[in-house]
C-alpha cells in the first residue's frame, strides 16, 4: 500500500545520510518530491533519477535554507513547479562538536542558524501554500540529544531542543487550518556521522539500547512516512522518538 500516493513532498538536507532515505522511502510510497541540498551536485541528481524510478515527480534545487532570502525564491519555485506541498520534511542539519570551554562562537552560531533557523525559514516559506490548501503536515527532525543534553554537543543538542519548542507551539498556531506539525527524534542511526566515531563509543551507545541494535535511516523514514500520510490525522504537536528505548 502506497501511503503518500500523489502527495507533494519537500525534503531538506535530501543529498545524503537521512535526508536521502527519507526521499527515497517517500518515491517508494507515492510521493512526488522536492528534493533540496546546498547545491545541485552529482549526489542529489542521482537521488532523482533513483526516486523516479518509483514513478513519482522529482524536482531538485540547491539553497542554503540558514538564509531567508534563498529559503523564500526556493520555496517560490517548489510551489511554481509543484502547485501545491503536502508535506514539509525539515531535515537539514549538521554538527560541529566540542566541549563548551573549547566551542567557537563560530560553531555555535552555525549549528544554530543551520539546524534551527533554517526550520523557521522554511516552515514560514511553506505555511503560505499550506494555508491556502488549508491542510499539511510538517515533520521536523529533532534528536534523543534535544531531549537529554549531550556533552560536547552543547551547540547541537541547544538546536534540537529548540525545533521541539518550536514544532509544538506551529502545531498549536495552525491546527485550526488543519495544518500538522510534529518532530521524529532519532536516537542512535547508523549514518556518516556516526560511522565516524570510535568503535568502542559505538558499543558503550549499543549496550544502552534495549533493542540492542542502532537504528537505520529506513526506521526514521517509516516513522516520517506515518506523520506524512492520512493515518496521523489527529497527531499533532508530538515528537515520536525513534530510539530503540535508548534510556534518556
Amino acid at each position: 500500500m502506497k501511503l503518500l500516493e500523489g502527495k507533494n513532498a519537500v525534503v531538506t538536507g535530501a543529498a545524503r545520510g537521512i535526508g536521502r532515505v527519507i526521499a527515497l522511502t517517500f518515491a517508494k510510497h507515492g510521493a512526488n518530491l522536492a528534493i533540496l541540498g546546498r547545491s545541485v551536485d552529482d549526489r542529489l541528481l542521482s537521488l532523482k533519477a533513483e526516486c523516479e524510478a518509483f514513478g513519482v515527480k522529482v524536482f531538485v534545487y540547491g539553497a542554503d535554507v540558514s538564509n531567508m532570502q534563498q529559503t523564500t525564491a526556493f520555496a517560490d519555485a517548489v510551489v511554481k513547479d509543484m502547485t501545491e506541498v503536502d508535506i514539509l520534511v525539515n531535515n537539514a542539519g549538521i554538527t560541529r562538536d566540542n566541549l563548551l570551554m573549547r566551542m567557537s562562537e563560530e560553531q555555535w552560531d552555525e549549528v544554530i542558524m543551520v539546524n534551527l533557523k533554517s526550520v523557521f525559514n522554511l516552515t514560514k516559506a511553506f505555511q503560505r501554500p499550506m494555508l491556502k490548501k488549508k491542510a499539511g503536515s510538517i515533520i521536523n527532525l529533532t534528536s534523543v540529544v534535544g531531549v537529554a543534553g549531550n556533552a560536547g554537543q552543547t551547540n547541537y543538542a541547544a538546536s534540537k531542543a529548540g525545533i521541539i519548542g518550536f514544532t509544538k507551539s506551529v502545531a498549536k498556531e495552525l491546527g485550526s487550518r488543519n495544518i500538522r506539525c510534529n518532530a521524529v527524534a532519532p536516537g542512535f542511526i547508523e549514518t556518516d556521522m556516526t560511522h565516524g566515531l570510535p568503535e568502542d563509543v559505538k558499543q558503550e551507545w549499543l549496550k544502552n539500547i534495549p533493542l540492542k541494535r542502532a537504528g537505520t535511516g529506513e526506521d526514521v523514514a517509516n516513522a516520517c512516512v506515518f506523520l506524512g500520510s492520512d493515518m496521523s490525522g489527529y497527531i499533532s504537536g508530538d515528537v515520536l522518538m525513534v530510539s530503540g528505548a535508548m534510556p534518556l
